[in-house]
């Protein structure tokens, strides 16, 4: 099992936490960290793109000339989507782009990115985030002391009210709670600040 040391907010070291080691010393898998982002962003996909049809598109119904005897191509409605201003043909329809992720590769992604992190020094456990008030300046001072200057994921096992609130305005800092850690979020944040509840919980909800 790997050890970790536990830090306290003004970055010292406290203790130390065994998790663990399918967790946080697995074998990185780039393939299944490629699928879940994909799977992510997905879901995130709004599918709102939208065009007109022939039935949808303002115009006239009414035909535009007789069928014979014009000596001109035969035309119904100045709504076809031969014509200027008319219908799109095949065009996009909003739609749902999220799909299903097999569960034994989330988790599976979640491990990889664990383990990177870790392994890359770019995780730590923090004792407890208890901050003494909501004010956003004083956790930025606390980050800075932590030396977690770029962006931060912030992972609490526990609702924590003045970390809520100290967090929500700071640009570059996401909180999230131990059971909505996302394989996106972990990659794309910087540095990665787990409570040590947050940690033991993982380190248990991931084991194989």
């Amino acid at each position: 099992m790997p050890t970790v040391d536990v830090i306290n907010l003004q970055n010292q070291k406290v203790g130390s936490v065994e998790l663990s080691a399918d967790v946080f010393g697995a074998e990185v898998n780039e393939h299944l960290l490629y699928e879940s982002v994909r799977h992510f962003m997905a879901g995130e996909r709004a599918g709102t793109a939208s065009t007109k049809t022939r039935h949808e598109v303002a115009g006239s119904g009414k035909k535009l000339w007789k069928q014979k005897g014009t000596g001109r191509a035969r035309m119904g409605s100045i709504r076809s989507p031969l014509w200027r201003h008319g219908g799109t043909t095949h065009g996009p329809q909003p739609r749902d782009y999220s799909y299903r992720l097999n569960k034994k590769m989330v988790q599976g992604a979640l491990r990889s990115a664990l383990s990177a992190k870790l392994r890359d020094g770019e995780l730590r456990v923090v004792d407890a985030f208890s901050l003494a008030d909501p004010k956003t300046k004083g956790l930025a001072l606390t980050l800075g002391k932590l030396n977690a200057d770029k962006t931060v994921l912030l992972v609490e096992n526990a609702e924590n009210k003045n970390l809520v609130l100290g967090s929500r305005n700071l640009q570059g800092v996401k909180l999230v709670s131990s059971k909505d850690v996302t394989t996106y979020d972990l990659l794309k944040y910087k540095n990665i600040l787990l409570s040590k509840a947050a940690a033991e919980k993982l380190s248990e909800a991931l084991s194989k």
